[in-house]
């Protein structure tokens, strides 16, 4: 299924820290296949209460360093103000421009403790801090944040963010393009002119996408389920299945005006190029 019109819609590229050095040297060829969609940049997740923040500088240190630009997830969860100073000078002196900013989900057995209650906070602080030297990215929740009391004071949250300094968004990922779709509309309506830039997740394994979406409240419309859960251990039927329903997702959503697509590559290349290829944004 590839897109009739040639239309090139920017793309960005998520991975996360790899554990050990025969994941790291993966993920080095998985970027090097994937650099080929020349992304606009690569972002780096960052670990529960800044568990692999290690991880996370040293593998934005190297995709800088093979000449792509890459933005540095950065939590505020159990951080102070002093320890996000430093990372702030330490991403700027590596040359890192830009900054997904979050409030990031507390480990287990942890307090709430911190200087930061809020993504918003952090947000204001790093703007305070750094002028316009970071661009900052914030999350957005089409299908509402998990722990939001309603949809409303969740808008309210992002608006909340924007109005702190960001300068665009990323979504959860999401399988209903009616979700995004009408929460740009709500975002209109409130006056917010900042990108909303979804957030796409290639199904390739039915289990993992349940876990993750039970994890962080992503739906997975009744239909996609059921499909899913009737092919059983048919990898190859789950995996033309998913790529079918994300390229009808991709393409809705660039129909529909969405400014790009970040994939959330899971440190695999071969899912986000099969679906960049049926939307004609090949290598």
């Amino acid at each position: 299924m590839t897109m009739s019109t040639n239309q090139r819609i920017p793309l960005s590229l998520e991975f996360f820290p790899p554990k050990t050095p025969e994941g790291a040297e993966k993920l080095r060829t998985v970027r090097q296949q994937l650099y080929g969609l020349k992304p606009e940049f690569c972002s780096v997740t960052f670990g529960a209460g800044g568990s692999t923040q290690e991880g996370t500088f040293n593998t934005v240190r190297d995709i800088l360093s093979e000449g792509v630009s890459a933005a540095s997830h950065f939590s505020c969860v159990g951080a102070t103000k002093s320890t996000v100073r430093e990372q702030l000078a330490t991403l700027k002196t590596m040359g890192v421009k830009r900054l997904v900013a979050l409030r990031g989900d507390l480990p287990s057995g942890y307090g709430a403790g911190g200087e930061f209650h809020y993504a918003s906070d952090l947000v204001a602080f790093i703007r305070a801090e750094t002028g316009d030297d970071f661009h900052i990215e914030v999350a957005a929740y089409p299908e509402v944040h998990p722990q939001a009391k309603s949809p409303a004071s969740d808008l309210l949250a992002f608006a909340t963010k924007v109005k702190a300094g960001a300068n665009s968004a990323i979504t959860q990922y999401f399988y209903n393009s009616d979700a995004y779709f009408r929460f740009q509309e709500e975002v209109d309506a409130l006056g917010i002119t900042v990108p909303v830039v979804p957030g796409i997740m290639p199904i390739t394994s039915s289990t993992q996408l349940m876990r993750f979406s039970d994890a962080c409240g992503a739906e997975i419309p009744r239909w996609i389920r059921l499909r899913l859960q009737s092919y059983g251990d048919d990898v190859a039927s789950i995996k033309a299945f998913g790529l079918e329903v994300v390229t009808d997702l991709c393409e809705q959503l660039r129909a529909g005006g969405a400014p790009a697509l970040h994939f959330y590559t899971m440190n695999q290349s071969a899912p986000t190029l099969a679906l960049c290829e049926n939307l004609g944004l090949g290598a």
